[in-house]
């Protein structure tokens, strides 16, 4: 080539190698058996010009080159470098890859759990250490030069990402920044807030995936792209492939029937609509994954938002007989196995499906998600690597950058539960998720396989596969454990500014623009709906002000009506007795059911602590044999005894065929018994003078008869209701300006009546709250500074601490967990009551707990569990009780663990507290606890 090159050309581009030979990016290309792309090479350069990167590019395109180039750089110029992540399986799992490439020597790992070479020039750690050390002005800080912020797009997380921004402000000006985000839609904003805030930050965008993804739809046995490629005028664009749009078609349409023109059956046409729909279903998880085997697709990684939906899917695969492992592959996977759980106590194994799991191991075949045990997840990321497990089944926490790429990735539905209702997936969350097909230098093109499902819209889809980004949006707020630190560090002048320079703030401002645009088109819609609202009669907006004015003490009259009938209900519920026959008149089990336990306080062993909370919650056996533990809710009228029968003392409300045996008796006793229904009687509204007046006001209005009345009132009812959304965006244009230092200040006045902060001063009880970090700083702080916690025992502060941690899953469990009797309990009370008083408190300061501020309600849900395992239970004993998951059961202790070092650290000096605290650390870290490596 260079043959072909003038004197001039052959000396420029020696000049320019020799110059490349001088950089540091030189020898680190050099340690990778691949060339870099063109993104990482730009990053890289701008990072050794001195400034600081976001990079923005598609799961699997190899940002994490550019992260470890920081740490080459830092390396090279006798500096530090900090790599952090958002979960502690990413840490470990960089920390691998780290001493890997520098020796063990070199890199050390802080994840709270862990700490690992502590003074090491390289440092990974969670977002979270990094917060901490910067408020407590680590003495570790010193000679960081480099931070790099993996998975930096999780400061949308609206539980943790305000954490991200913490250090994002706070970290020292001499540090460059290295950004690393999934791709977002609107990376150059979030680059230009990294740009006022951090200095020269360049922003490198890539779209482009090393290994291309094919998308499919998988509907019977044929395998449809959804895109077919078309060539036009304009060159190649991409469209939904006809075929689907077809089988989308005919499955919605209606049979064939009678020609009426000719009166006869069209059999050949019927036919073969017949044949055409026999191949439209959705195939069984076995037989999607023999498919892909057929095909050369495995390994695949198959997406089920559910985590028994994932465990069934093994179970399924295993009925079966599916086989994905030869012999040779089997003995791997088991001296593997045998190998990583040796430390596992045996009598733990069978409690913990160690034997099923084995099995489905060795068949090459595994389910993933965070109910598991650590160890055993490990275990299958590392055999799933190894190509020793073919197909995995996982929760859509495996996307959130564990490096566990696959051939395929599957998706079973395009709807999962967001917490509160069944919801789309986002273009964003199909993207991370399908980001996962196609291994860089194994696979030449990666696969995404979504199922066919009744009612799917194929151009939905298609716009899915197509959208590739997502905005990232600030979740940012300021908590009491923040403001303390800020305060002690900087001033409140300071830290006020300081806030003002967010991320969220720098958002908000900016939406302001696009909010007055939409005031000033309601405007316009406001003045044509004036129009449209006149009668020649008469002022219809007088009229219609007496209308609503009707409505509302109407509605006024219904709502007092019901709060009577609730507090008629609640006692209603405080009479029943055990064998007391009732009627529930709504809810999932309305219908005939005999009272076990009234679930009055002091009455129920199984719901002790709990009923002094929430009020009697009467344990039930319905008809359909079920036992339930029933709530105010589910009584709307009072409800009262049909019929009394005994409880035989065998009755078990655990055994099937007791509940079968006395749910027969119950139908034959009562079956025939129909409870007299509650009328609701509209004798209030008749007999209430200021309805009547306005009623004759009514009739009485010139408008009220007129001819287009009604029509007149749709229009007003349209102004009234624009005019109440613009009155809303005019007064988020008000509160959009220091939206976040005005939430400060609330909490600092909160603060500053507690007695935390004095001024610009932070008190000894100020100083205390900022080492306790969490949702319920504030409650911990509280509960210390009252020395309700004094005296407990290990055990008992266990379960205590538990209630800050701890939040369940379900809200609607029919048999709420025990809770530990004794000072435990007592304590538990306390802290409820507390609880009540920063709550109201917060509502004097209108500190708003739904933008994500302020206390939630304690959770007692883990209070047994933890009590019990802290007193040395067994593993057994406690998960059966518990119905909790094994994997969940060490991450809540882990959690545990780390909110007790917390209170141990800020615990008043001579206060036995920290003692128990300390204490209760060594009770809970034992046993599967102790030997899972990651929370």
């Amino acid at each position: 080539m260079t043959e072909d090159m003038s004197p001039a050309e052959r000396y420029a581009l020696a000049r320019q190698r020799a110059a490349e030979q001088a950089t540091a990016l030189a020898p680190f290309r050099e340690m990778y058996e691949f060339e870099l792309d063109p993104f990482q090479i730009e990053a890289c350069k701008a990072l050794e010009a001195g400034k600081g990167v976001l990079v923005a590019a598609p799961t699997g395109s190899g940002k994490t080159i550019v992260g470890e180039f920081a740490v080459h750089l830092a390396l090279t110029q006798g500096r530090k470098c900090f790599y952090t992540t958002p979960i502690k399986a990413l840490s470990n799992q960089k920390y691998n890859d780290l001493v890997a490439r520098y020796g063990a020597g070199r890199v050390g790992l802080l994840t709270g759990d862990n700490s690992i070479n502590g003074d090491a020039p390289v440092l990974v750690m969670t977002t979270e250490v990094l917060r901490n050390m910067l408020y407590a002005g680590s003495q570790v800080l010193a000679g960081l030069g480099y931070v790099v912020m993996d998975e930096v797009h999780y400061l949308s997380d609206r539980f943790r990402g305000a954490v991200w921004e913490e250090v994002i402000i706070h970290l020292p000006d001499s540090v460059t920044l290295v950004s690393l985000s999934a791709t977002v839609s609107n990376a150059e904003e979030f680059g230009d807030w990294l740009d006022t805030v951090r200095g020269d930050t360049q922003v490198i965008v890539s779209e482009h995936r090393p290994v291309p993804l094919w998308q499919h739809v998988l509907a019977g046995r044929r395998m449809y792209d959804l895109f077919e490629e078309k060539e036009g005028a304009q060159g190649t664009r991409r469209e939904v492939n006809p075929d689907l749009v077809r089988l989308a078609r005919l499955e919605n349409s209606r049979p064939l029937g009678r020609d009426r023109r000719r009166g006869s059956l069209r059999e050949a046409d019927r036919e073969r609509e017949r044949r055409q729909r026999s191949r439209i279903w959705t195939p069984s998880r076995v037989e999607v994954i023999e498919r892909l085997d057929a095909e050369g697709l495995l390994p695949a990684i198959t997406f089920i938002f559910s985590r028994a939906g994932c465990e069934s899917a093994v179970q399924q695969c295993l009925y079966s007989g599916l086989r994905l492992n030869d012999e040779a592959a089997r003995h791997r996977v088991r001296a593997l196995v045998e190998e990583r759980t040796a430390s596992i106590p045996r009598e733990d194994l069978h409690v913990l499906g160690y034997f099923e799991w084995l099995e489905g191991l060795e068949r090459g075949i595994a389910a993933h998600h965070a109910g598991m045990l650590p160890t055993f997840k490990e275990v299958v990321e590392e055999l799933f690597v190894q190509g020793l497990v073919k197909a995995v089944f996982a929760t859509e926490t495996l996307a959130l950058g564990i490096n566990m790429p696959a051939r395929s990735v599957v998706l079973e539905k395009l709807v999962k539960w967001n917490g509160e209702t069944h919801a789309d997936i986002t273009p964003g969350e199909y993207t991370q998720l399908t980001g996962r097909a196609g291994r860089r230098g194994i696979d030449v093109e990666g696969h995404a396989v979504v199922l066919w499902q009744r009612g799917m819209d194929p151009a939905a889809l298609a716009g899915l596969a197509g959208t590739r980004t997502y905005p990232l949006r600030s979740s940012f707020k300021p908590s009491y454990n923040m403001a303390v630190n800020l305060v002690a560090q900087f001033g409140r002048h300071r830290s006020r500014e300081l806030l003002e320079t967010s991320f969220a703030q720098f958002q908000a401002d900016k939406s302001v623009v696009g909010i007055s645009r939409q005031v000033q088109r309601n405007e316009e819609g406001l003045a044509g709906y004036r129009e449209a609202i006149q009668c020649h009669l008469g002022d219809f907006e007088e009229y219609m002000r007496l209308r609503r004015e009707l409505k509302e003490r109407e509605n006024e009259l219904a709502k007092q009506g019901a709060s009577q009938r609730r507090a008629q209900a609640a006692a209603a519920l405080e009479r029943l007795k055990p064998g007391d026959v009732i009627h529930v008149p709504t809810g999932k089990y309305a219908g005939l059911a005999l009272v076990l336990d009234p679930g009055l306080p002091g009455r129920s062993d199984r719901h002790r602590g709990y009923d002094s909370f929430d009020g009697p919650r009467p344990l039930v056996l319905t008809a359909e044999r079920q036992v339930k533990r029933l709530a105010a809710m589910d009584f709307p009228v009072p409800v009262e005894a049909l019929e009394r029968m005994r409880i035989p003392r065998s009755f078990n409300p655990r055994s099937p065929q007791s509940r079968r045996d006395l749910a027969s008796a119950l139908r034959t006793k009562a079956g025939h018994l129909v409870p007299q229904r509650h009328r609701r009687s509209r004798a209030a509204a008749a007999d209430d003078t200021e309805i009547s007046r306005l009623r004759a006001e009514l009739r009485a209005h010139p408008c009220h008869g007129c001819d287009e009345r009604e029509d007149h009132a749709r229009w007003s009812e349209r102004y009234h209701r624009l005019q109440r959304d613009t009155r809303q965006l005019e007064r988020r244009i008000e509160g959009r300006t220091n939206t976040i230092a005005r939430t400060f200040d609330r909490i600092c006045r909160l603060l500053t009546d507690l007695g935390y902060l004095r001024g610009e001063e932070v008190t000894e009880h100020g100083h205390r709250l900022a080492r306790l970090y969490g949702e319920l700083d504030l409650l911990a702080s509280e509960c210390l500074r009252e020395g309700i916690w004094e005296g407990l025992g290990p055990a008992d502060l266990a379960a205590c601490a538990s209630a800050l941690v701890y939040e369940s899953r379900q809200t609607d469990d029919a048999m709420p967990p025990k809770a530990p009797s004794g000072p435990a309990r007592s304590a538990l009370t306390e802290m409820v009551r507390i609880w009540g008083r920063l709550d109201a408190l917060e509502e004097e300061h209108k500190i708003n707990q739904a933008e994500g501020v302020g206390q939630r309600e304690p959770d007692l849900g883990f209070a047994w569990a933890a009590h019990r395992w802290a007193s040395g239970g067994s593993l057994d004993e406690v998960l059966r009780e518990m119905e909790l998951p094994a994997g969940d059961f060490v991450r809540w202790c882990k959690q545990l663990i780390d909110v007790l070092g917390q209170i141990a650290a800020a615990a008043p000096p001579g206060s036995t507290v920290a003692r128990s605290a300390r204490k209760a650390v060594d009770g809970l870290l034992r046993g599967v606890v102790a030997y899972s490596s990651v929370g």
